[in-house]
């Protein structure tokens, strides 16, 4: 399941069901020793069930490998918003917590320092496998403590999507890699000139695309940028957000230029909470949308029995790097995220819940997850085995980026950081503010988003 959670919802309709789903959980994970119970995000869309499936796979081969041992699904259907809701209201009892829960890297720090999980060190430590984790991912689950708090299931990345067909009607070249982001913009303003009747470029912007808008979106474009920090949103020596930075300013300047020009879709669209679904379901399909800055796990959407199928996409659809902004090193940019499998702090059979990661986690099983997910191997032997680079189109393309990746700074306060990045995108994009006004009251949120732990640049 990648990475495309939306800001979490703090209405009581979110906690009413949060509620309503730790009654239908039943009892909490104490009631007997002999069965795990493992919780995860159960897809919204019936027709979508790559992750059942393979749990339901993980759990024989448990079974089998340890006689008298049971596993109990506590699968959670809802959007990613209202998932982590449930989650975190599940993890405060002994009396609903799981022994294993799926965790989004996005919030897995709310989590960790609110005490609801488990340092997973003195098993990581006894496992072999460990040492095959990519140190990259490793950290994606790793708190300001230092301690470790979950074991990464793949990752993702990101990167530029383009419709060939459009391309050739466009006369650009069909091998289309840009260098900076001027070329990506001259692009799309060729695309809107001899191919008016279609969506010149996908950029998700604004509060109903969520974190897909923060991720796919701006920090795309702002760990891009030329400033020459390894992060531009947080200073790792001071330990501070940063503001005031040209590099924010930049990256809401060409948000600004693709509403502005008209490149992207119609605000309406770019500001409907399903664009998502509507760029994976209609647009790209549909050869309706040249450019799509978007995330390696699309193909999950098209492939036999998804519901969606579009089995033409890899010879219709070329890739491309995100360059960065001038063409300066590395020349290319991506942002990855991913899950993890985490032990809550109040897990009744924490060992027996580390034994299913194991089981989960072998090379084999790791391997088909992420063919099975369209995800990125976080395991070396896996990226080097010729077999998961030759499963599914773009997949080589697509962890390739794993060595110019950047991952968020998932600290506690990051949520509300992302919210007021989507503000001030929404802002450019609808017209309302301009660049300068959207960055000062980015930074004024910022402020009081992290309690003035800030940095100007």
């Amino acid at each position: 399941m990648p990475v495309r959670p939306t800001a979490v919802l703090p209405s009581l309709i979110a906690a009413t069901l949060a509620a309503s789903a730790l009654t239908a959980c039943g009892g909490g994970s104490g009631s007997d020793p002999d069965t795990v119970k493992v919780s995860f995000k159960q897809s919204t869309d019936n027709s979508i069930h790559v992750m059942d499936d393979y749990l339901a796979d993980i759990k024989k081969q448990f079974e089998k490998k340890y006689p008298g041992k049971k596993v109990e699904f506590v699968p959670i259907k809802a959007p990613d918003s209202e998932y982590y809701t449930k989650v975190q209201q599940m993890l405060r009892s002994s009396k609903t917590a799981p022994d294993l829960v799926y965790e989004d890297t996005f919030l897995i720090n709310s989590d960790i320092t609110s005490g609801y999980l488990k340092p997973l060190d003195p098993y990581l430590a006894k496992w072999a496998d460990w040492q095959q984790f990519i140190d990259t991912a490793k950290t994606a689950a790793k708190a300001e403590d230092g301690k470790t708090y979950g074991v990464p299931d793949g990752t993702d990345t990101r990167g530029l999507w383009f419709d060939k067909g459009i391309f050739e009607k466009a006369g650009l070249p069909a091998d289309w890699q840009p260098k900076t982001w001027d070329d990506v913009l001259a692009a799309a303003r060729t695309i809107k000139q001899k191919v008016p009747d279609v969506t010149p470029l996908n950029l998700y912007t604004g509060k109903p695309a969520g974190e897909a808008a923060t991720m796919q979106g701006f920090e795309m474009l702002l760990y891009g940028t030329a400033d020459g920090r390894s992060d531009p949103l947080y200073d790792t020596a001071s330990k501070k957000w940063i503001a005031g930075s040209q590099g924010f300013k930049d990256a809401l300047t060409f948000v600004e230029t693709v509403y502005k020009e008209k490149l992207g879709p119609d605000v309406s669209t770019a500001l409907d909470p399903n664009i998502q679904t509507i760029v994976r379901g209609d647009l790209l399909p549909k050869g309706k949308l040249g450019i799509n800055l978007d995330g390696s796990w699309l193909p999950q959407d098209w492939l036999p029995g998804s519901g969606h199928e579009w089995p033409e996409w890899s010879s219709e659809l070329g890739l491309a790097a995100m360059p960065t902004q001038h063409g300066q090193a590395p020349g290319k940019v991506s942002m990855s995220g991913g899950w993890t499998w985490s032990i809550p702090a109040k897990a009744a059979n924490p060992d027996l819940a580390f034994d299913f990661i194991e089981t989960m986690q072998t090379k084999a099983n790791a391997q088909k997850w992420y063919v099975a997910n369209s995800g990125i191997a976080v395991r070396k032997d896996v990226a080097e085995d010729p077999a998961y680079v030759k499963a599914q189109p773009g997949i080589k393309f697509f962890t390739d980026l794993v060595a110019s990746t950047h991952y968020r700074p998932a600290y506690p306060a990051y949520p509300k950081v992302s919210t007021a990045v989507q503000e001030a995108m929404e802002g450019v994009t609808t017209g309302d503010k301009s660049v300068a006004e959207a960055a000062s009251e980015y930074d004024a949120a910022l402020k009081e988003a992290t309690d003035n732990q800030v940095v100007e640049k």
